[in-house]
């Protein structure tokens, strides 16, 4: 029993430290944020320093003064932003506590606080609000809705400051995915999110930011062609078509096709699947002297490589780059119906789409040459 209240009242003496040590840890926490700001602010401050201290004897009064206004004033916008960043975070917590954590008032402030950390340059930061945004907008409005799309084209932006392709590309896709469900497949909506997702999927084939094998690249740049092909068939029975706007797809479209002719052609004919039989079966037949010592003519069946398959693979690969080559004949066949019978075309605009025109036939007439000479074989 005595042993029980010593044990009570050491307890009792410990409790105000542990209360202390709870109230600076939750005071920590909140003040993590503030306090990375501010070392980042000191960094960048003593950066300024040094360069003005490097710089100084080759600096004008004036100018010396000029940039000390400009890191004053840059200093002043910085804690101003962290300020706001709290009072910001504080209203979200308060908002989440009182409305619940899926309000959708929630979407402009998650919103705007991605705004002030863009301007701090947090794009990590500003990456997890617009997400945290755009959760919030899907349980809000349904899975497809216009309201995404601003907040899915923010998120593509951070991530291409963070080079993070693959979240890019995703986000592309659900760009295109939703845009194609909220708009008119041929309205001047939709072909402008066609043009952006068909420019990334160029960009990605061209760069191999995803570091996909050579089958992979020809296999993306195979879809994104029959992309264009299904956009530009839809656009034929249509009326109102920015010139613009078709323009911009057949560019794409010439661009993907010049993309997969040059990968057909320096391909090897050996990675094409042959139209003959690769392997065909033979009767062999041979004399052999039996135990009796009479001759007997045994025949048998083999199976050996078809003298025709390696020619079938030559043939495969010559189709397959002479039907690029035609797309790309077809795509400058439209650009000069345009060029010639638009009369909506300016002077500059018509001039600059006969450049275009003149660069795609030379790409073209170069993979043509190449085949002549047969030396994409």
């Amino acid at each position: 029993m005595l042993f029980k209240c010593h044990l009570l009242l050491q307890l009792k003496s410990l409790l105000p430290v542990f209360l202390m040590f709870s109230v600076a840890l939750m005071a920590q926490q909140n003040g993590d944020a503030g306090e990375l700001r501010s070392q980042q602010f000191e960094v960048e401050q003593a950066d300024v320093e040094q360069g003005q201290r490097q710089s100084g004897s080759a600096m004008t009064p004036q100018e010396r003064e000029h940039m000390e206004r400009e890191a004053a004033i840059k200093a002043a916008r910085q804690q101003e932003i962290s300020r706001e960043l709290e009072v910001r975070q504080q209203a979200i917590a308060e908002l989440q506590s009182e409305q619940g954590i899926y309000h959708p008032g929630l979407i402009e402030a998650f919103s705007d606080m991605a705004r002030l950390q863009i301007e701090i340059e947090d794009y990590d930061g500003a990456t997890t609000s617009l997400t945290d945004a755009l959760q919030i907008a899907r349980i809000n409005t349904g899975l497809y809705s216009k309201q995404q799309l601003p907040l899915i084209g923010g998120l593509i932006e951070q991530n291409l400051r963070l080079e993070d392709w693959q979240q890019v590309d995703n986000l592309v896709h659900l760009d295109h995915h939703i845009a194609s469900r909220v708009f008119d497949l041929k309205g001047e909506d939709y072909l402008a999110a066609a043009d952006d997702y068909g420019r990334w999927k160029l960009r990605v084939t061209r760069e191999n930011l995803l570091g996909l094998n050579s089958q992979g690249l020809m296999s993306n740049t195979r879809e994104l062609s029959e992309f264009y092909s299904r956009l530009l068939f839809n656009l034929e029975s249509a009326d109102g078509v920015e010139t613009e706007a078709l323009l911009n797809l057949l560019e794409g479209k010439s661009q993907a096709d010049i993309s997969l002719a040059r990968s057909v052609a320096s391909t090897p004919y050996t990675y094409f699947q042959g139209t003959a039989n690769r392997y065909i079966n033979e009767t062999r037949c041979e004399n052999r002297r039996s135990a009796n010592g009479q001759v007997v003519r045994r025949c048998f069946n083999v199976q050996v490589e078809n003298p025709r398959y390696r020619q079938s693979q030559r043939d495969a690969k010559r189709f397959l780059l002479n039907r690029h080559i035609s797309e790309i004949d077809r795509v400058i066949e439209q650009m000069e119906m345009i060029s010639q019978g638009d009369k909506t075309l300016s002077a500059p605009k018509r001039q600059q789409l006969q450049v275009q025109i003149r660069e795609i036939r030379a790409e073209a007439q170069q993979v043509r040459r190449a085949d002549m000479r047969g030396g994409v074989f």
